[in-house]
């Protein structure tokens, strides 16, 4: 299956948290594509950093508010027809569904239905960000996007689970009865440039600790698994979801697994540290096994992963030696 690029020279597209880690990957291929892209961020997770580069480009403008307030009608760059809309913003590490619960809930149902909205005012394409989140702690392995999954309503990680599955809701609800044209991406565990060191999440921590020397701190046994997808492979899956016209679900990520204690350990290795490992209590409905069914993201739209764990680590690492000094 080959997918025709659909968005190019003179499309104008719309990336909400457009500077935040994933979205400004999203943002940089696109504009490689020759597309005019507004990107628009409150900042509370994101950083002007991750799309300095682009500043000076005239297809490219940034725009700081608040999806959850809806559009800013002030703007000129959000005054003309967008081609098509891609969702991305929400806070989405551990540490971010302690500190900013009600803001993920927001963006995740308000938000969305303004974008939504938009989306059919502007006849755009539209492409929700979901999440294997959405599993919650899985029964089946691997998950497949018939999976309804296995999720605890009021727990700790709630706030995030429950906001990409409203907005997966709110999606078909637009699809089916609103006639837009949308997608959604169930997004696995990415890693790469541009994460915050403190976010709270497994590599990054893994890789500061590891650079400073300090142990390596492994929640639980560090038997709970997760497959790892170096940042370049997503974008390329998206950007193939956004060119096609599948609705789906379709799942994004890889199939390389690897329990928390070889991925710390594998870091410790390819940073050359000396850290070890130290193990700590486990967080509330830490999932114990994640790794995403392809076979969809294969026939539809052609994805295949190509970035081996080693080499998108090494590539980390760098860039987290560069900017811990």
């Amino acid at each position: 299956m080959k997918v025709a690029e659909r968005f190019g020279p003179g499309h104008r597209v719309l990336v909400t948290g457009g500077a935040g880690f994933v979205p400004s990957h999203l943002v940089d291929a696109l504009i490689a594509r020759g597309c005019t892209v507004v990107a628009l961020d409150n900042f509370v997770t994101g950083s002007k950093e991750n799309v300095a580069h682009l500043l000076d480009r005239p297809t490219f403008t940034l725009v700081e508010a608040d999806i959850s307030d809806g559009l800013p009608t002030h703007h000129p760059a959000l005054a003309e027809r967008f081609d098509a809309i891609l969702h991305m913003a929400s806070p989405a590490s551990p540490t971010d569904f302690a500190h900013l619960p009600v803001e993920i809930l927001r963006v995740g149902s308000v938000g969305t239905l303004h974008l939504l909205e938009r989306a059919v005012a502007d006849g755009a394409r539209f492409l929700m960000a979901s999440t294997s989140e959405a599993y919650g702690d899985p029964k089946e392995h691997p998950q497949r996007e018939t999976y309804w999954g296995n999720v605890n309503p009021i727990g700790v990680r709630s706030v995030y689970d429950e906001a990409k599955r409203f907005s997966e809701a709110a999606t078909m609800a637009y699809h089916r009865y609103r006639g837009l044209d949308a997608a959604i991406v169930r997004i696995f565990n990415t890693y790469g440039p541009r994460m915050r060191p403190d976010d709270g999440r497994a590599i990054p921590t893994f890789i500061s600790q590891a650079l400073r020397g300090e142990p390596i701190t492994v929640h639980g046994t560090g038997n709970q698994t997760r497959s790892i997808c170096f940042v370049e492979d997503l974008v390329r899956g998206i950007l193939l979801l956004l060119d096609s016209t599948e609705t789906g679900p379709v799942n994004c990520g890889t199939e390389h697994e690897l329990s928390m204690r070889q991925l710390a350990e594998l870091i410790v290795s390819l940073s050359g540290s000396s850290s070890q490992v130290s193990y700590i209590t486990r967080s509330a409905d830490d999932p114990e096994m994640r790794r995403p069914d392809l076979t969809l993201a294969r026939e539809l739209l052609g994805y295949e992963p190509t970035v081996a764990p080693e080499d998108g680590l090494r590539r980390t690492i760098e860039y987290f030696r560069a900017r811990l000094g």
